[in-house]
Parts: structure tokens; sequence; C-alpha cells
């Protein structure tokens, strides 16, 4: 029996595609012949770091001989690859749509690893070390950057 998996967003095969593959929610673990199928919950979705790792390792303990997803970042293709696992990309749509392209053999092999944290969102504000005041003008004023300047007194004569 030919094993595959598919990165899934839910447990079923109305689920979508989750493009990543270390964060996604759940492994659906496929006969693509028989759509006979189990759906596992990826513990490594919500580590903080090694998920792509962790997820590889929990696919290969699996025994399948394919992974279809969106993409594979630099740490979990080379331990699909070292498992002897094909890993496939571009996938997207429900998961029985994937499996069935996967039939029909329109999916692309990936040869190297796409970037890491794929689809993982916009970042948020940073924060800054700036802590310098403005100012000048009519008579004091301080420095910028992280210190304060001298206070000056506007004017003429001996200071």
């Amino acid at each position: 029996m030919t094993k595959i998996c598919v990165t899934s967003s839910g447990p079923t095969l109305d689920s979508t595609v989750d493009p990543r593959f270390g964060r996604c929610a759940y492994f659906i673990i496929a006969d693509p012949e028989t759509l006979a199928f189990e759906a596992i919950s990826n513990e490594a979705a919500m580590a903080f770091g090694g998920a792509g790792i962790r997820a590889a390792q929990t696919v290969a303990s699996m025994n399948v001989e394919a992974v279809l997803t969106g993409s594979a970042g630099p740490n979990a293709f080379p331990a699909l690859q070292d498992s002897g696992i094909k890993v496939l990309v571009g996938v997207s749509g429900t998961i029985q749509a994937a499996i069935e392209s996967y039939k029909t053999g329109t999916l692309e092999e990936l040869s190297s690893p796409g970037p890491a944290n794929v689809g993982k969102g916009q970042g948020g504000p940073g924060r800054g070390m700036g802590m310098g005041m403005g100012g000048g003008g009519g008579g004091y004023g301080r420095g910028g950057g992280q210190g304060r300047g001298r206070r000056h007194r506007g004017g003429g004569g001996n200071q």
C-alpha cells in the first residue's frame, strides 16, 4: 500500500491544504488509491523552534513515500530527503483535490528547500532604542541620540 502525507488545516479530506510543512495543523496520511486516511495532529506546530525537523521526523515515522505541501523549509527538506521521502510543492485546494493531483502526476517535486516560515504572516511594529530629546530653538536645547547635551543659554558675552 502506498501512503502519502498532505499538510492540512483540518482533519478531513474536505479541509484545505496548509501551505506550511513544519507548522501545519494536521498531517493527513492517505492511501491515494482508496482514499483511506488518518489525520494526525502536528505536535511540532507550536514548537518555539525546530518545528520543521520535528515534523519531518513525525512524517518519516509514518512510512510515506511523498509529502504534498505548499513549501518545505531549509531544515525540513533535507530531513525528509534523507528519509527517502519525495516533497511535492505548490499544492493548494482541498486535501482530496491534492490527492487527485498526485495521482495524475501534475505536482512539482522540490529539489531545493524553500524559505523558512512560509505563511507565517506579517510582523508587527518593532521596538527602538532611541532615548534622545529634540528641541533647541529659543534658548535651551538638549542633544539627540542616547545622551543629553549640555545646556546652553543664548545671548552674547562671556559664558
